[in-house]
């Protein structure tokens, strides 16, 4: 680590050792520093800001994909490489089948880790995963949510942003506005039209 120049942060000031969190037991393997601090120090943002990334989930994505994000174009080229985006194969305009590339990336890896660590999780991410989860299943949810933290590791490495979590409450309130929007939208086409219930307000969707 002492061999990396620093970077400026150019967002928030650098916080105190990563997210303010309860401190956990170190474990065997755990580095005798600051690791979280390192790491910003060297890449100029925080990336345990994002719920599900631990600082040694952290360490390993920064290990294999380094520090120059310039060598992918964007964000989906990047998801590309780390096998995170869908391959479906077609021949003759027929889906034969579905899925992602399979690449051995030990940074996809970690990110799916991070991703099957949101299930618990009180913030925007997590209720997200929670509700594909329940749609998609467990496998296509958290490969699902690995390619969107990983969208988040390339604008933050890349742009430097810093990630601020929104909260549960907002992704809830979010997501309902969004059907209620859909439904709207399906009554008008068959001539209909959607009135609250007992004379609540209807928010219109938030795009």
């Amino acid at each position: 680590m002492a061999t990396f120049v620093n970077k400026p942060n150019q967002g928030q000031p650098p916080s105190p050792g990563g997210k303010s969190k309860k401190k956990k037991k170190p474990t065997q393997n755990a580095p005798a520093f600051d690791l979280s601090r390192e790491l910003e120090r060297i890449s100029g943002v925080d990336l345990t800001r994002i719920d599900g990334i631990e600082v040694m989930v952290a360490q390993t994505v920064v290990s294999e994909v380094g520090l120059d994000m310039g060598r992918w174009k964007t964000e989906a080229h990047f998801c590309s490489w780390l096998g995170l985006c869908p391959d479906n194969r077609i021949s003759g305009d027929k889906v034969l089948s579905r899925g992602t590339r399979h690449v051995i990336n030990r940074a996809a890896t970690a990110l799916r880790m991070a991703a099957s660590c949101l299930i618990r999780s009180r913030s925007y991410l997590g209720a997200q995963y929670r509700r594909l989860r329940t749609k998609l299943g467990a496998p296509k949810a958290m490969t699902a949510m690995a390619h969107r933290l990983a969208r988040l590791v390339y604008r933050m490495l890349k742009y430097g942003q810093q990630y601020v979590d929104k909260g549960t409450e907002y992704y809830e309130q979010r997501y309902q506005n969004q059907q209620i929007h859909l439904l709207q939208k399906m009554a008008s086409k068959l001539g209909f039209q959607v009135t609250p219930a007992r004379g609540l307000p209807i928010t219109p969707a938030q795009v």
